[in-house]
């Protein structure tokens, strides 16, 4: 905090004045270099996710994961021998007057210059499966955006799921689906024409939280009912699970991460690759 408030003071007295947006970004190259930025670096090349002549949309949610994940690629896109284009895309689901006019707020301070497009898919989703819209819901807006980014002409888009997603889906699935599979960094969309990315596979939300709290950045929140907390969901439910499970293990959840890349097919009772069941007898 103290690095950060010397560096802002600095630029005053030499006549500038940073905005919130390169406040935003000078913290990831300095406070949260190590926890943030290198993850990131260490991401992209892992799993090559970012290739020369690549035209990448960042799916903009106003959400802390996606806000951070903008300034990342801002910050990514200063190295020149990076070959790529970047832009910025926001679908608004069915979001309010209030929530829509902090987004647009959040981007205009961070200097992320971002296209919206409207699409109803909550009003929908809610309509058809009132008791439970979260899958549909999900489904709904993984085709629109997928669809408007091909429209558009890029080959690759980010989004914004970190660590911890990572590994309560991987909890999520197999509670409630009895399949052992989890999010993966890149894989092909459902249409084959386009890459989807995840950058900050690494990063840790609390290290998310940190940095958003630290820049003053006021992320927008779900929107949604049920992911808001006023119905509980499955992956609340994984939380709390896993936050009581770290009160005796700390180290619970890197364990469940570092499983999704050990898995020893010879101890597993049936295992699938496309539509082959490689394991039934």
């Amino acid at each position: 905090m103290v690095k950060h408030i010397i560096i802002y003071c600095i630029y005053l007295f030499l006549g500038g004045e940073m905005s919130k947006g390169e406040l935003a970004l000078e913290s990831i190259r300095t406070t949260y270099r190590k926890k943030i930025w290198s993850k990131f670096i260490k991401a992209v090349k892992d799993f090559e996710l970012i290739e020369d002549g690549d035209r990448i949309a960042v799916g903009v949610s106003g959400g802390k994961d996606s806000l951070l994940l903008c300034k990342l690629f801002q910050e990514l896109k200063k190295d020149r021998s990076k070959n790529f284009e970047v832009a910025f895309i926001s679908m608004n689901p069915g979001f309010g007057a209030m929530d829509m006019e902090q987004f647009k707020k959040n981007l205009e301070e961070l200097d992320i210059p971002c296209e919206i497009f409207d699409a109803n898919v909550w009003e929908v989703a809610f309509r058809e499966d009132p008791e439970g819209p979260c899958f549909l819901c999900a489904k709904m807006r993984r085709g629109v955006l997928y669809d408007k980014v091909e429209e558009l002409g890029y080959n690759k888009l980010a989004l914004g799921h970190h660590f911890d997603d990572v590994v309560e889906t991987t909890m999520i699935n197999m509670f409630y689906a009895g399949t052992v599979k989890t999010m993966i960094p890149k894989v092909s969309s459902t249409s084959g024409k386009m890459a989807v990315i995840r950058p900050l596979v690494y990063i840790k939300e609390k290290d998310i939280i940190a940095y958003t709290q630290r820049n003053e950045i006021k992320a927008m929140s779900c929107g949604c009912p049920i992911e808001s907390g006023k119905v509980d969901s499955k992956r609340k439910e994984i939380k709390n699970l896993l936050a009581e499970i770290e009160k005796t293990n700390p180290n619970v959840k890197q364990s469940i991460f570092n499983s999704m890349k050990n898995i020893n097919i010879d101890y597993v009772m049936g295992y699938t690759r496309g539509n082959k069941n490689k394991g039934d007898m």
